[in-house]
């Protein structure tokens, strides 16, 4: 319980305005559950928590009841729209049955004039309740968007493990035939074996964005055999979107200096990136040009091209633009990877394209 002598607010008043004060008080009481005032009420006075305990709530939409502050004995509410002489913001509900003390608003006004330690200490109890408000809000704010990012997280692992569970179960389906030759069991355990390769490769890009740190461990790698190599598992994720990959001309048979998982999981997102805005089928077009002291790869799919909404945050993680599923991990991946090998990564729009991709990788120097 607190007695009006006690509560902080009035601490430093002069006797005459304690007088004053005890005059325009008055002392109401509610039932648990009842309102001690509505939003969008005129504010017409100041109210003290005697004892008991106030809610005050919101009503979001006119029907959602969050109340974001709960107020025990003397503690002060009400106080904002008496002073802006504007309509309730919130709703002060009794959580408990609550005595409180009440303050007309001309009253109020007068003895603020008075008063200047009054206007003061009045002036400190609105700062500290709008900081603790924020401090609120901030943790709520960071609280919902934690967890959507959480689940644009599970959901962009989920569709990403998708592809390479599809491949795996068409090829067990081919292997249960049983008039299937050798070679195209061959072929299926091998498609088998390169997507259960590619989901822990999937697993292990997670693990590095999310903080395990990842050493590059870059050796003297044929480009041209590499890309010959890689095309087989690219084709066979694209046919399962009903995409088909081109090449425009023939990789550079060079020397660089490459770690194969990590350049294969830039080359896979890029696919997938693709494949995703294509979801009718289509094309995506591989090229190659050795220039001085790099060589550049370019990939071009026949999809919409890139969104001038996100062209500038492309490569930033969980940015992500019409798409159902992901969070634009993919990408951040990418170049991360790419310059972990000394290379730079891109994007352009050109009318009548769809997006392009190209990343630099140095030519190892003799």
């Amino acid at each position: 319980m607190a007695e009006l002598e006690s509560v902080e607010l009035f601490q430093g008043l002069n006797p005459g305005d304690w007088q004053s004060l005890r005059r325009m008080t008055q002392e109401q009481q509610f039932a648990t559950g009842r309102e001690i005032f509505r939003q969008g009420d005129p504010g017409d006075g100041v109210y003290i928590v005697r004892d008991g305990l106030v809610e005050i709530a919101h009503f979001v939409d006119g029907k959602e009841h969050r109340v974001f502050s709960r107020l025990g004995p003397g503690e002060i509410f009400g106080e904002m729209a008496v002073i802006e002489n504007l309509p309730r913001s919130a709703t002060a509900i009794a959580a408990r049955d609550a005595r409180v003390y009440f303050i007309p608003r001309d009253e109020m006004l007068a003895l603020l004039k008075r008063s200047p330690g009054l206007a003061f200490n009045l002036l400190q109890e609105i700062s500290r309740r709008l900081r603790d408000f924020n401090e609120l809000h901030l943790r709520e704010v960071i609280q919902a968007e934690r967890l959507a990012v959480v689940g644009n997280f599970a959901r962009s692992i989920l569709h990403d493990l998708k592809n390479p569970l599809t491949v795996i179960s068409l090829a067990v389906e081919t292997l249960d035939q049983s008039h299937l030759t050798a070679e195209k069991r061959a072929q299926s355990l091998n498609y088998i074996r390169n997507q259960v390769w590619h989901i822990n490769e999937l697993i292990g890009s997670i693990l590095e964005f999310t903080g395990a740190s990842t050493r590059t461990a870059l050796a003297p790698i044929d480009y041209r055999q590499f890309i010959i190599e890689l095309l087989p598992e690219l084709s066979a994720d694209a046919e399962v979107k009903s995409v088909r990959i081109q090449l425009q001309n023939e990789p550079p048979a060079i020397q660089l200096l490459l770690d194969v998982r990590r350049l294969r999981r830039v080359f896979f997102n890029l696919l997938h990136n693709a494949t995703d805005v294509m979801p009718d089928g289509g094309k995506i077009f591989l090229r190659f040009q050795r220039n001085d002291g790099e060589v550049t790869t370019e990939v071009e799919d026949t999809g919409p091209g890139i969104a001038p909404e996100i062209a500038d945050r492309l490569f930033q993680p969980f940015a992500t633009h019409g798409k159902l599923h992901g969070t634009g991990l993919g990408l951040s991946i990418c170049k991360k990877n790419v310059e972990d090998h000394g290379g730079r990564i891109e994007a352009r729009r050109e009318p009548g394209h769809g997006a392009i991709f190209f990343f630099t990788l140095p030519v190892r120097e003799k």
